[in-house]
């Protein structure tokens, strides 16, 4: 049997104010008519709850993105990406798929964009400026000690590995191979080369 709207209004009128807020944030699960006598109520005691109308007008969930940093090369994105997603800050890369498909289009589109939440960029910013530690422990006993470049001590440097063009052309020409030289590292911020002092 359905409740007349009168019997709301009675209902609703001899119901205290912190009753009435309980049931507007409910309203959602309201019949027609019990919101819009539960709407005549707060407009009869001039109340104004929150909860009331807010499904009338969804609001948008779209997150909103920023760009953090722009890489040139994917594996570099990647690793930041990572190191982001390992500190519980969700990331993305934009454009990552095109750049899989054609890695020249990275210098077309400005690189691979490192995007997080609008909410989460102070503390992402803030964690990619931590500095490079000097030793990784990764066993009971071992540390990894961060190369560093021999002039200018600085950890922005590149393994370049063992050059194989004079190998490759030997063999493409005289069928024998040359043996590969010797592994290099390169500095990227002074530019410097040296070769590889292990064994």
């Amino acid at each position: 049997m359905d409740i007349r709207p009168d019997d709301l209004l009675k209902k609703y009128s001899a119901m205290s104010e912190p009753e009435l807020q309980a049931l507007a944030r409910s309203y959602d699960s309201l019949t027609g008519p019990a919101q819009s006598a539960l709407r005549d109520e707060f407009s009869r005691r001039n109340l104004s709850p929150d909860s009331i109308g807010e499904t009338d007008q969804p609001t948008s969930v779209h997150p909103q993105f920023v760009t953090l940093r722009r890489y040139r090369d994917l594996s570099e994105a990647i690793v930041a990406r990572s190191l982001l997603e390992s500190a519980g800050i969700p990331a993305y890369l934009r454009d990552e798929s095109l750049i899989r498909l054609d890695w020249p289009m990275s210098n077309v589109i400005g690189g691979i964009r490192l995007q997080v939440d609008a909410g989460d960029e102070d503390s992402a910013t803030e964690f990619l400026a931590q500095p490079i530690p000097d030793t990784i422990p990764f066993d009971d006993q071992a540390e990894f000690l961060q190369p560093r470049c021999p002039q200018c001590q600085s950890t922005d440097i590149t393994f370049e590995g063992s050059s194989r063009k004079a190998a490759l052309v030997s063999l493409y020409i005289a069928s024998v191979p040359l043996p590969l030289g010797s592994k290099t590292w390169l500095c990227g911020n002074c530019g410097a080369r040296w070769e590889d002092a292990e064994d």
